[in-house]
């Protein structure tokens, strides 16, 4: 007898099969993903910059404006990154 996650997992499979990827696509995702991370690396070092000479001066709302700048630039980044491995997943499937 199935437990409920196997039947579930049978469901899942049949709904939205899953795709195995190979080397060659497993390395385009790897590099694709180390180009977003370094971008994102990019914009914290130059945020968390200019948010240490904010503070420096005095300038605390300035500063809170950077945080939050770099709080929404974290998360576009990381969601732009996401959605270029997930359509790169998607052409992979389409072949």
């Amino acid at each position: 007898m199935k437990s409920a996650y196997e039947l579930a997992m049978e469901r899942l499979e049949k709904a939205s099969p899953s795709v195995s990827l190979t080397e060659d696509q497993k390395r385009e995702i790897a590099e694709l993903d180390s180009v977003c991370r370094a971008k994102i690396a990019e914009k914290e070092v130059f945020l968390k910059d200019q948010i240490r000479k904010a503070q420096i001066a005095g300038n605390s709302e300035e500063a809170q404006s950077l945080e939050k700048q770099l709080a929404w630039e974290m998360r576009r980044l990381q969601e732009e990154c996401e959605a270029k491995k997930e359509k790169l997943r998607a052409s992979f499937a389409a072949k």
